[in-house]
């Protein structure tokens, strides 16, 4: 379980299925591979849309721009940790 403490100290808690997050892991993937497609960097495409959650860092291609925001950042956010600190 994760949790987060908002400002006013209040904690919220999340979790993330492991279904959920295959869900997340291939929708990654696919932006990945629209965004190389089109020519774009993907890593500094994405790394821009998790920092702004400006979604026209997302090419409109093969639907990624609409798959990823199916997302919510604090779930691609976890995924994202969560698979790099356990290689």
């Amino acid at each position: 379980m994760n949790t987060i403490t908002e400002q006013n100290g209040n904690t919220i808690t999340f979790q993330i299925s492991d279904e959920r997050e295959r869900q997340i892991k291939t929708v990654l993937s696919e932006v990945y591979v629209a965004l190389q497609e089109k020519g774009y960097n993907p890593i500094n495409q994405l790394v821009g849309y998790i920092i702004s959650e400006d979604p026209t860092y997302i090419t409109n291609f093969k639907n990624a721009r609409s798959n990823i925001r199916k997302i919510d950042r604090d779930e691609l956010l976890n995924v994202l940790i969560k698979s790099y600190l356990e290689k």
